[in-house]
């Protein structure tokens, strides 16, 4: 039936939907963990490798517990930028870590945030890596502009 169809299509993005929101929410407890690990080991740059290497030991379990697959050939295939994405990750990793204690955790992802949606913006109006075209419009730049706004307010005040 297709009402029954588009309930569980329905029920899918809203998981989905929590599901982000939650890993969101968990992004300044990282922040806090890694910037704490960062002045016990005197070292950010180790912290933020530390931070990675248990991260690929807990992917490593979830693949075994899952029986997870590769395709080889697609991977053997994929465009040579996509394998830079490590390094965006080590970048943002670090940098959080190194900006957490001197700015603290709001304006600290206040700003990850402004940074994430302008680049999606720009990506979505160029197609951008295979992205939805989504153009830049009036209301998207007001958005923008209101949350560069709550980040200088949350700076100022």
């Amino acid at each position: 039936n297709l009402n029954c169809i588009k309930i569980i299509y329905k029920m899918d993005k809203l998981i989905w939907i929590i599901l982000t929101l939650i890993a969101g929410c968990f992004l300044p407890l990282q922040g806090s963990m890694n910037s704490r690990l960062a002045k016990a080991g005197e070292n950010p740059v180790y912290a933020s490798m530390i931070s990675f290497t248990v991260g690929v030991i807990a992917l490593i379990f979830y693949i075994f517990l899952t029986s997870q697959n590769i395709s080889w050939k697609g991977l053997k295939e994929a465009p040579a930028y996509s394998w830079l994405g490590g390094i965006l990750g080590a970048f943002y990793v670090t940098v959080i870590v190194l900006a957490f204690p001197k700015i603290g955790p709001g304006l600290t992802f206040g700003l990850v945030v402004a940074g994430q949606l302008l680049t999606s913006m720009i990506m979505e109006h160029f197609q951008i890596m295979g992205t939805p075209h989504q153009p830049i419009s009036i209301g998207r730049v007001a958005g923008m502009a209101m949350i560069v706004g709550g980040v200088v307010i949350m700076k100022k005040f």
